[in-house]
């Protein structure tokens, strides 16, 4: 599967889910994470496909390996923040808010505000 093909076959998942048809949608990123089990935006989305589906165990699969690939990602740290919320883990939610906190000023301080001279 190209590259091309796999982020059409993402788009289209997260198209069907927005159109009501999760399971498609989900059948979709299955198939993006078993031609491409290094993408993270295909383990991503299926993570928060299977989260808003309240699949919470398919979900958190889906984030962990997402993580994995990206473990600095703000946003991936985010949704297992809500995965470990959702499943009652207070301190696991709170330890992946941190990391997506941390995450987000790394990136404010890489990328200032008012950054191109203008004050």
């Amino acid at each position: 599967m190209t590259t091309d093909e796999l982020q059409t076959l993402i788009e289209d998942a997260t198209a069907d889910y927005a159109c009501g048809d999760g399971d498609a949608a989900l059948e979709k990123l299955s198939r993006a994470t078993t031609a491409a089990p290094d993408s993270f935006e295909a383990w991503h989305a299926l993570a928060e496909v299977n989260f808003s589906m309240r699949q919470l165990d398919a979900a958190l699969a889906a984030g962990e390996r997402a993580h994995a690939l990206r473990p600095q990602d703000l946003f991936i740290n985010t949704t297992l923040s809500r995965i470990w919320m959702e499943r009652g883990d207070k301190p696991k939610a709170e330890h992946f808010g941190a990391q997506a906190k941390i995450g987000s000023w790394r990136e404010q301080l890489q990328n200032p505000a008012g950054g191109n001279g203008a004050n």
